[in-house]
């Protein structure tokens, strides 16, 4: 057998069989030497010693338990509270278990540039987040198993590609659900864009609530954006300006909800008195609104344990049992949601 790995081991029984030579002793002395063995004299293992140390010889399994373990967790970008909730779940979760996180963005590297990072790096695989994965970079993660855990994508990706998010679909439901019980049958949404896997089952969740308690779906109730403040407050107002405006508006994450609340009160109608306002995420920007805001949380930190989880499995050789894990969300009622103004 041929190759880098067997040209190591010759070299290293050539230097350790100079060694002994050297020294006047057996191969097998320098080997115990090597092994940490104690039946050598003092004398005989400090020059041993030396002349490994001297020749530059490495113990490699002590070198690769000094190596520090860690992988990748790159994100489109850092701002907003989602990505912070989620970069803390990964960070401290995958540091219980010794394992460091080098945190970066596509803002400046492309995708492609972090795989070859990860293998620079020798890291133990990479977490994609809330990215799109083109199918060069999906062709080069199935070819040289490069270990890869996708967190909320926004393509669909392939099937041999382990992915972790929430049930998006049926956290929507019930949120429009909780506002249906109040007894709003005006309600719209600040959706997020429709080439989002997690945006779009947030609307169609919307839709199957109203759906279900008979209510006719209205389009222009609905403004599709991205999870973005300035963008969420101009659509907001969009709606709220109409002249039959919705009593209740569900957002598909925290900071529309905020830009929602904002564009309220600069028409001066007042949440949830005169506007309900729902959201989902649940990040710590939710419970310190102004009300606090309703929302449908997701488990931020077990997501990062999930997908810290699979990526360490992948790089022991494990495959996961199912290449999609979805954790379920939970409904937190707070003031931002009342039953609608009697005549409204």
């Amino acid at each position: 057998m041929t190759g880098p790995t067997s040209s190591r081991r010759n070299a290293q029984y050539g230097l350790l069989a100079s060694i002994a030579d050297e020294v006047g002793v057996s191969p097998a002395t320098v080997s115990k030497v090597v092994h940490r063995r104690r039946d050598v004299s003092q004398a005989t293992r400090a020059r041993i010693e030396a002349l490994l140390a001297e020749r530059g010889f490495v113990r490699t399994w002590e070198a690769e338990a000094r190596r520090r373990r860690q992988i990748l967790a790159v994100f489109r970008d850092l701002a907003g509270p989602y990505t912070l909730e989620v970069v803390r779940g990964i960070v401290e979760s995958a540091a219980e278990i010794g394992v460091h996180t080098t945190v970066g963005t596509t803002s400046r590297r492309s995708i492609a540039q972090w795989l070859e990072e990860s293998q620079r790096l020798d890291a133990l695989g990479v977490v994609i987040v809330i990215s799109t994965l083109v199918e060069r970079d999906e062709r080069r993660i199935l070819e040289q198993r490069i270990p890869v855990v996708l967190v909320d994508p926004l393509n669909a990706p392939s099937a041999d590609i382990p992915s972790v998010g929430v049930a998006n679909w049926h956290g929507a439901t019930t949120a429009v659900q909780h506002l249906i019980d109040l007894g709003h049958r005006r309600i719209g949404m600040l959706a997020g864009r429709s080439h989002s896997l997690a945006g779009s089952a947030r609307l169609h969740g919307y839709r199957a609530a109203l759906t279900e308690a008979g209510i006719p779906y209205d389009a222009m109730l609905v403004r599709s954006t991205d999870f973005d403040y300035g963008e969420a407050l101009r659509a907001a107002r969009s709606v709220l300006e109409r002249g039959e405006r919705p009593t209740a508006l569900f957002a598909a994450s925290d900071v529309q909800a905020l830009g929602a609340m904002e564009a309220a009160r600069q028409l001066g109608i007042a949440v949830p008195r005169g506007l309900s306002v729902m959201s989902f995420d649940d990040t710590l920007v939710a419970a310190m609104a102004s009300p606090p805001l309703s929302a449908v949380r997701q488990p931020f930190r077990e997501l990062g344990q999930e997908a810290t989880r699979v990526l360490l499995n992948l790089a022991d050789g494990r495959p996961p049992a199912t290449t999609r894990r979805e954790l379920a969300t939970e409904l937190v009622v707070r003031v931002s949601t009342a039953p609608p103004e009697t005549g409204k």
